[in-house]
């Protein structure tokens, strides 16, 4: 078995990663065309092997599958040659790291993960390495891009044929330095297997997607994978040590340098960002690191950008980069969806953010209140299909910090919009004020309606999406345009 895969690897890499190989490894039987490779990769939904014959009537010349593959036989029938793996996941991105010959490549690949401040980290890395003289790439939520191609991303991580094919045209295009989002999914399903990250930071874990991890310890145990595994044991690494969880990866990982907004460990080297002020017109830090020390001004609002802004430059000095370099950062502004202030002509203050988890939506309604505004009025939902035991969570954070909270909807997938707002109510028996309406556009046009000059308006949830799913179908929806249009804002 073994042999035989090793001969099927060689005859991917032989193909060379231009694109100039008969056959391609594909993953999706409707994708397949004569001469190609299948891999049948069990999924959460459905298993892989389901299409052999699909794949086998393509044309598909070799299927992978795992041994005792009851459809296999068919494909035998057809002709086709059957590889047997008793994991197709691994073998799906050897393949592709084979096709691809990305463990060839003279890429820098950087890998962000935790659960919230992985899209911000990543621009910040993006304009750092740009400014230094960088040709840079990205992987993240919001699009795959690189010097000369951009596209939205289906998936914050990829699955393991496009990272190593973009890896691949990265490289073809000049790039030097990758920075990828790194998501708890994509690492559980190996879809970042093979990529040779030089450098990881981790920015925190709280309660999220507990619906596929189950607990947060094994949520915890993904994640640390990025660190101890996937494949270098010697990439430089940046923890965020304010984060409970960040200090037992730590324990896990001693060559890794801390970081937080909080004094470091004794004999343990850490990045410390002294909050000078923090205001609605961003955050001054004052950064030490050994002997060395120096400021940052940034316009970006509150301390868990403060945080952001730490694990960009620990994990950049681990890289080689000096803090003068740094200054490149003052002039970022921000992530579209991320704390987004709408303008609009009757100047009131709404901002859009993609908070979608208790601990992001405590972050953001913190930086506004503590920004100094009259009231906060949050429009927030909770996605369908998804982790059900932080639904009253968020709202207990709402509650807590927000003066109006407005419940809607947000993502409903295959769920009842009223079940889920039921589930969220518990959590805002406190709150001051509670409307619950449905509609997010009415919801939306209700809030801007109690918004004085000197209150805000959170719109938490969507961030960049522009759209809303429903029933397994994607309707257009922007929180951003809807404000806009609402005001009559062109």
């Amino acid at each position: 078995m073994q042999r035989e895969f090793a001969a099927l690897l060689e005859t991917c890499r032989c193909g060379g990663p231009n694109g100039d190989s008969a056959a391609e490894v594909r993953d999706d039987s409707r994708e397949v065309r004569p001469g190609d490779i299948f891999v049948a990769v069990p999924g959460v939904a459905e298993d892989g092997s389901r299409f052999i014959p699909a794949a086998a009537e393509a044309g598909a010349g070799v299927i992978v599958c795992r041994p005792g593959t009851a459809e296999s036989a068919a494909a035998q029938a057809r002709g086709c040659r059957v590889v047997q793996h008793e994991n197709p996941r691994e073998a799906l991105w050897r393949l592709a790291q084979a096709r691809w010959r990305t463990d060839e490549l003279n890429l820098r690949v950087l890998g962000v993960t935790g659960t919230n401040g992985k899209t911000t980290s990543t621009y910040l890395l993006e304009r750092l390495f740009r400014e230094a003289g960088h040709k840079v790439g990205v992987m993240g939520t919001v699009s795959y891009r690189w010097p000369g191609h951009e596209e939205s991303a289906p998936l914050t991580t990829p699955g393991p044929l496009r990272v190593h094919s973009m890896l691949a045209q990265m490289a073809e295009a000049g790039v030097d330095v990758v920075v990828m989002e790194v998501s708890s999914h994509a690492i559980d399903q190996q879809r970042v297997c093979g990529v040779p990250f030089a450098g990881a930071a981790f920015s925190n874990l709280t309660q999220d997607h507990l619906d596929f991890h189950k607990d947060m310890e094994s949520y915890f145990k993904t994640k640390a994978r990025l660190f101890l595994e996937l494949p270098r044991h010697d990439k430089l690494m940046a923890v965020n040590a304010d984060d409970p969880w960040g200090r037992r990866l730590l324990e896990l990982c001693p060559r890794a340098l801390s970081f937080g907004l909080q004094k470091g460990a004794p004999n343990r080297r850490h990045l410390w960002g002294e909050l000078l002020s923090a205001g609605t017109d961003g955050c001054h830090l004052r950064m030490s690191l050994g002997p060395q020390s120096w400021e940052l001004r940034s316009p970006l609002v509150g301390a868990f950008n403060a945080s952001n802004l730490l694990a960009v430059q620990a994990l950049a000095l681990e890289m080689g980069l000096e803090p003068a370099q740094f200054k490149a950062l003052e002039s970022f502004t921000g992530v579209c969806g991320r704390l987004e202030r709408v303008e609009n002509p009757r100047g009131l203050n709404v901002f859009v953010d993609y908070a979608h988890t208790p601990d992001a939506l405590v972050n953001v309604l913190k930086a506004l209140r503590g920004a100094g505004f009259a009231r906060i009025v949050t429009v927030f939902g909770c996605g369908g299909n998804r982790d059900r035991g932080k639904r009253p969570l968020m709202g207990e954070a709402v509650a807590r910090y927000a003066d109006v909270a407005v419940l809607t909807s947000d993502n409903p997938r295959f769920e009842e919009p009223e079940a889920i707002l039921q589930d969220v109510l518990p959590g805002l028996k406190e709150a001051r004020h509670v409307l619950v309406e449905v509609d997010r556009r009415t919801a939306t046009a209700r809030a801007l309606e109690m918004l004085g000059r000197n209150d805000a308006l959170l719109i938490a949830g969507k961030g960049h999406e522009n759209y809303q799913l429903i029933r397994g179908v994607k309707h257009h929806y922007s929180d951003q345009e809807v404000v806009r249009e609402l005001l009559q804002c062109a």
